[in-house]
C-alpha cells in the first residue's frame, strides 16, 4: 500500500462517529422514502401481484379470508412486499455507498458491480423459491390430506409462507457475495471457511429453522441450497484473495533503479596510464 493510499484511508476514518451516523441515517430516509413510493406504485398492480403470487398455489382449490378487511390488508401487504422487492438496488446501492468509504480506492471500483451482482442474486434466489420451492413445499405438505380431513388455507397464512420463502431465498443467495467482500477485504480466507465447513453446516441449519415456516421439509428445503452456496462461496473467496494478493503485489512501491551518478567509477587498470 502506498504513503498516499495510506493517507487518503486515514483521512476517511477521522470522519467523527456522529457523522457516520448522520450519514447512516440520511441513507436509512433514502431507503424507507424509495420503498414507500414503490409500495404505492405496486398498489396499483396490487391486484396483478397476487396473482402472481397465487399462481403457484395447486389448481382447483381455493383460498379464503376470514374477516371484512383481510382483502384489503392482504393487498396492503403485498404492495408492501413489491416495494421492497424493487426498490432493492436503492437499497444495495445506500448500503454500499456507506460502506465504501472504508475501502481502499482499488475496491471501490468494485461498488458498482457488486450492487449489481447482489440485485442479480437476490432476484435469482427469491424465483427460485417461486418456481421450485413453494411448489414443492406445498405439494409435499397438502399430500397429508385423507378423505376425512380436507385442507382450507387461510391466504394470510398462505401468502405468508410464499413470501417469507422468497426473501430467505433471496437473502441466502448473497452468500457469495459477502463471501467475496469479506475475502477481497482480507476478514475471511478460504482455508478458514473449509476448516470450519462442520461448524457452518449447523449454523446452516439453524438459519434455516428460522428463516423457513416451522416445518422439517421446508428447513431442509432452504438449507440444502445454502450448503451448496457455502461451498461455492470458498470457490468466490479463494478468486478474490488472488486478486487482492496481485493488487496488493502491483501496488507494491518498486525499488528505485540506481541513477548513472550512484554507480561507481571502475578504477583504472593498472598500467593503463603511464
Amino acid at each position: 500500500m502506498t504513503a498516499r493510499k495510506r493517507e487518503e484511508r486515514n483521512d476517511e476514518k477521522r470522519m467523527p462517529f456522529l457523522d457516520h451516523l448522520e450519514e447512516l441515517r440520511w441513507r436509512l430516509i433514502k431507503c424507507i422514502a424509495a420503498v414507500m413510493i414503490l409500495t404505492v406504485v405496486s398498489y396499483l398492480f396490487s391486484g396483478q401481484l397476487l396473482s402472481f403470487l397465487t399462481r403457484p398455489f395447486p389448481a382447483g382449490r381455493k383460498l379464503i379470508f376470514l374477516s371484512p378487511a383481510e382483502g384489503f390488508i392482504i393487498r396492503v401487504k403485498i404492495s408492501l412486499f413489491g416495494g421492497i422487492i424493487f426498490g432493492l438496488p436503492v437499497i444495495f446501492y445506500q448500503m454500499w455507498q456507506f460502506i465504501a468509504p472504508g475501502l481502499l480506492p482499488h475496491e471501490k471500483k468494485y461498488v458498482p458491480h457488486i450492487i449489481l451482482i447482489s440485485s442479480f442474486n437476490f432476484a435469482v434466489g427469491a424465483l427460485f423459491a417461486y418456481f421450485v420451492i413453494v411448489p414443492i413445499g406445498l405439494n409435499f405438505l397438502l399430500s397429508f390430506e385423507t378423505p376425512d380431513i380436507e385442507a382450507t388455507i387461510r391466504i394470510r397464512d398462505y401468502l405468508g409462507f410464499v413470501t417469507n420463502m422468497m426473501l430467505a431465498f433471496g437473502v441466502v443467495f448473497e452468500l457469495p457475495v459477502l463471501s467475496f467482500l469479506l475475502a477481497r477485504i482480507g476478514i475471511i480466507t478460504p482455508e478458514f471457511m473449509a476448516r470450519y465447513r462442520r461448524y457452518a453446516i449447523v449454523l446452516i441449519f439453524v438459519v434455516a429453522a428460522i428463516l423457513t415456516p416451522p416445518d422439517v421439509f421446508s428447513q431442509i428445503l432452504l438449507a440444502l441450497p445454502l450448503l451448496v452456496l457455502y461451498e461455492v462461496s470458498i470457490v468466490v473467496a479463494r478468486v478474490a484473495r488472488r486478486r487482492r494478493t496481485k493488487a496488493a503485489t502491483s501496488e507494491a512501491p518498486q525499488e528505485p533503479e540506481p541513477s548513472p551518478s550512484h554507480i561507481e567509477e571502475a578504477a583504472p587498470e593498472p598500467g593503463a596510464q603511464d
